[in-house]
């Protein structure tokens, strides 16, 4: 497995001004394509049989979640940069895209049932999920606490930051795991409850946050960053314990994750990937290549 390497760079000084981030989102429509990559190709599989033939189908998230996934203009059709990133990597393996929105809680079992091919959720390798499923990794991606800008908490960092808080996470995901694991540590030590918010729709999230009725949310750094930046109604004021391996997900198994890895290699040396990153205000989560089923977090 070859060694991977983080390439942190500061956000565009763009993204900091509402202005400007609205007309790169109107600008972020124009899709950004790769050449077919001779290398990435042969590496799929023989055997391998993809759910529409010619097609690379995508599981992405349904949701409107900047940067990584939300509406165009034209309220169909879904663009961020996780639908970016599969296009380049479709592009590379010389196929057509088909983008399924689906469901946090889908992705799992419909890439174990073969209903799509690779699933692009802002997924983190976990050591338990590699059990089921097969990783390429394009970044890394912090975990991150933001609050109302005018709230008075000013730090979330460790366990006892949080008790006594109510804080919005989506089930399922590493947050909640680090929430409930840091609570379960406070309750040892007889510090108040945390209440989780479970809430999987972004604007719903945020409503709940901006009228007071939670004090904080726990998710991806790369969307608490974008509303800071594009918004100016929260601040971050904290992270997770892990920076967590952002990958593309496939069956386990079925031998396509080289090949994905091969595609990532490809973009990332022809500078369409650091494109992608760029424009949706992510580079400081740049990866230098692709690695296949890195280690993961545990818990």
């Amino acid at each position: 497995m070859r060694a991977l390497t983080l390439t942190v760079l500061t956000l565009l000084p763009a993204l900091a001004c509402s202005a400007a981030e609205k007309l790169d989102v109107l600008q972020n429509e124009t899709p950004i394509h790769a050449p077919a990559n001779p290398q990435a190709i042969g590496k799929i599989p023989a055997n391998y049989r993809f759910i529409e033939p010619g097609t690379l189908t995508v599981a992405t998230s349904a949701t409107n979640s900047p940067p990584l996934s939300l509406l165009a203009s034209d309220n169909v059709t879904r663009i961020g940069s996780d639908p970016d990133i599969a296009r380049l990597l479709a592009d590379s393996l010389g196929l057509k895209l088909r983008l399924v929105p689906a469901s946090w809680e889908d992705w799992p079992l419909g890439i174990s049932a073969g209903r799509y091919d690779v699933a692009m959720f802002n997924i983190a390798v976990t050591e338990e999920r590699k059990k089921k499923f097969d990783f390429a990794t394009y970044r890394a991606d912090n975990h991150a606490f933001a609050v109302k800008s005018d709230s008075h908490i000013s730090k979330i960092n460790s366990p006892a930051d949080i008790a006594g808080k109510r804080i919005i996470v989506a089930s399922g995901t590493n947050q909640e795991r680090i929430l409930l694991s840091w609570d379960e540590q406070n309750r040892a030590k007889g510090l108040p409850a945390v209440t989780p918010i479970y809430l999987t729709d972004d604007a719903s999230a945020t409503l709940t946050l901006l009228s007071g009725r939670a004090d904080a949310m726990f998710g991806p750094h790369s969307m608490a960053a974008w509303k800071v930046a594009s918004r100016g109604q929260t601040k971050l004021v904290g992270s997770g314990p892990f920076r967590a391996w952002v990958a593309v997900t496939t069956k386990k198994g079925n031998g396509l994750a080289p090949a994905l890895q091969a595609a990532l290699d490809g973009t990332i040396a022809g500078g369409q990937y650091q494109q992608v990153l760029a424009r949706w205000g992510e580079q400081d989560e740049a990866i230098t290549q692709s690695t296949v089923n890195p280690p993961g977090i545990v818990y």
